[in-house]
Formats: C-alpha cells, sequence, structure tokens
C-alpha cells in the first residue's frame, strides 16, 4: 500500500514537473509576450519576465519592441527635371503595439520595407535633382509621413527616415562640376573688380593729398626707388617726373609764326611792270648805321631763367655725347670720307 502511494506521488510529481515546464515562458525585458488561447487573442499583454501559460491550449508569440534598423534598397527613378537617379535609404522604427503588429499584419517588417521602397520611389518622382541633393531634410521629414500613415495601424512607428546617398550619372556629374565651376569663376570676377573699385577709390585720396603737398610726390618717388634698388637688379629703373618737363615747356620762348625774311636795299620798280599799278612802288629801305652799313632792327628774344637754360644745356651735351656717328654709304662719284663728320 505504501508503495503504490509512493510511485503515485512520484508519478504526479512528475507529471506537474513536465506541467510547469510545458507552461513556463520567460519573457524578455524589451519583449512583450502576447497569448493565443485555441487562436483566440487573450486581453493582456504578458510583460517581461517570468510567465506562465496553459500548454497544448495557449501560444504565446514575442514581439521586439526594440528600434529597427532597415535599410532600403537603391530604387532608381526619374526626378521631375527628368534626370535619372539611384537613391537609398534608411528607416529607423519600433513596434508600440504588440497586439497590433501580431494581429493586423502577417510580417511587418516586410511591410514597412516594402512601403518604404514605394515611398521612396514616389519621392524621387515628385522632387528635383536640386532638392535631392541640397534639401534632404525637407525629403526626409515627407518621406517619413508617407510611411507612417499605413504604419500607425500596423502597431508601428516610425522614428525616423535618412536618404543616404544619391547616385548619378557620369554626364550629370562633369556638367555639375562645369557650372560650379563657372560660377566659382564669376565670382572671382566680382571679388576682382569690387577691389579694383576700392583701389581706385583709395588712389584717387592719395592723388588729391599729392596735389596738394608736392613734396608727398617726391617722397613716393624716392620709396619707389628704394623698393626697386632692394631687389638687387643691375638695372635701375627712375621715373622721370612730368612736373620738370612741363617746366621746360613754359621756360621755352614762343616762335613767331613766319620765320622773319632777310631785308635787302630797297629799289624802284618801274610802273609798267607791275600789273594794274599806277605809281610806281617802292620796297622800304633799310635805314643806314652811322658807319655806313645797313642794319637790322634788333630781335628781342624772351630770356630764359638760368636754371631752365642749364639744364637744357646739359640735356644737350649729354644727347651729343651719346649719339653715335652717323655713316653714309660711299658715293662713286664723290672721292670724299665715308663719314659724315669728314
Amino acid at each position: 500500500m505504501v508503495e503504490e502511494l509512493v510511485t503515485a506521488g512520484v508519478a504526479l510529481a512528475s507529471v506537474g514537473t513536465v506541467y510547469v515546464m510545458a507552461a513556463a515562458r520567460v519573457v524578455k525585458q524589451y519583449e512583450r509576450g502576447v497569448v493565443l488561447r485555441l487562436g483566440k487573442l487573450r486581453s493582456g499583454v504578458r510583460s517581461p519576465g517570468f510567465t506562465m501559460i496553459m500548454p497544448f491550449v495557449d501560444r504565446l508569440q514575442k514581439v521586439n519592441m526594440q528600434i529597427v534598423t532597415m535599410p532600403v534598397p537603391a530604387q532608381e527613378g526619374i526626378t521631375r527635371d527628368n534626370v535619372t537617379v539611384r537613391v537609398d535609404a534608411v528607416v529607423y522604427f519600433k513596434v508600440v503595439s504588440a497586439a497590433d503588429a501580431v494581429i493586423k499584419v502577417e510580417d511587418y517588417r516586410f511591410a514597412v520595407s516594402q512601403m518604404a521602397q514605394t515611398s521612396l520611389r514616389s519621392i524621387i518622382g515628385k522632387s528635383e535633382l536640386d532638392d535631392l541633393l541640397s534639401n534632404r531634410e525637407k525629403l526626409n521629414q515627407g518621406l517619413e509621413l508617407m510611411i507612417d500613415s499605413p504604419a500607425v495601424e500596423w502597431g508601428v512607428s516610425i522614428d525616423r527616415v535618412e536618404i543616404k546617398d544619391v547616385s548619378l550619372p557620369e554626364t550629370m556629374k562633369r556638367s555639375m562640376a562645369r557650372q560650379a565651376e563657372a560660377d566659382r569663376e564669376r565670382r572671382a570676377r566680382v571679388i576682382n573688380a569690387d577691389a579694383e573699385l576700392q583701389a581706385s577709390k583709395k588712389l584717387a585720396e592719395a592723388a588729391g593729398v599729392m596735389s596738394e603737398q608736392p613734396a608727398a610726390l617726391q617722397l613716393r618717388l624716392l620709396q619707389t626707388v628704394v623698393a626697386v634698388a632692394a631687389e638687387k637688379n643691375s638695372t635701375l629703373v627712375l621715373p622721370f617726373p612730368v612736373e620738370l618737363l612741363r617746366f621746360l615747356e613754359r621756360a621755352q620762348p614762343a616762335q613767331p609764326a613766319h620765320p622773319a625774311a632777310p631785308r635787302a636795299h630797297a629799289r624802284r620798280v618801274p610802273a609798267e611792270q607791275v600789273p594794274g599799278a599806277e605809281e610806281p612802288q617802292a620796297l622800304p629801305e633799310s635805314q643806314p648805321s652811322p658807319d655806313g652799313s645797313s642794319a637790322r632792327p634788333p630781335v628781342r628774344s624772351q630770356e630764359l631763367p638760368a636754371q631752365a637754360l642749364q639744364l637744357l644745356t646739359q640735356w644737350q651735351q649729354s644727347a651729343q655725347e651719346q649719339l653715335p656717328p652717323v655713316e653714309t654709304p660711299l658715293d662713286p662719284d664723290f672721292g670724299g670720307s665715308k663719314t659724315g663728320q669728314d
């Protein structure tokens, strides 16, 4: 009798152990458990930790509540300005309702992936190339709204969507490179023109100051000479002041409009030799000098300043010293020397 009771107790313990092992479940912290009893959804969602179900009656399905990172395959499409591009993206989403993710959609991961690809192709067709390249933030928000609208019914929340890369044809890349180069060249020319305008204004102000103070121009000339001499060149460029040329021009005597003809003794011209003359005409006679020779009236010339005469004399002497002798070809009929000085 005792042996039968012990055997029954052992059997009952074994059955209980098997039942507990079959009914025991562990739900992890990032998971939620959805229980289906005979195919019917139980109202409560099992929280993380140890839980029990009825073996052979209940079926526990675990749903991951972590944020899922899903890459969207590259989609090829034509933009609104007729440019063929390939765009790939990435979607970040998570499950907010475990029961809806299990009941309302067969595979929420596959559903979100297909919706992301379709929405990406739609965004490509509605956008221009410049928007895909420079205005991605706005496109990301539009793509997120397009995916999130149907995903809410599946118990899935779209966290964010990012466009990763935009692939362009090689011809389009070359065209964009030429456009960028032309734009930079235009900006460089505008900057150079602006710099020249500012420099011209400053030079005009400097010229006004120098015109009021002539000594400033001389100091500037000396500074230029010092700057050129510091480079240790064999040739020294010395600018010639224009004021000196103007001074010499004002100092030169005024030339008469017609050269004076030599005067001669007047003689009587018969009237018949002069057509249309009634009386003989006489040329003016030069007044005799006290010694009996005819003297011309003295020519009054403007006297040059001493400094101008000295500068002109020095310049003539230096010019004559620097001029080489002029050689002329020998004339067979002339028996002289070849040089014009002889």
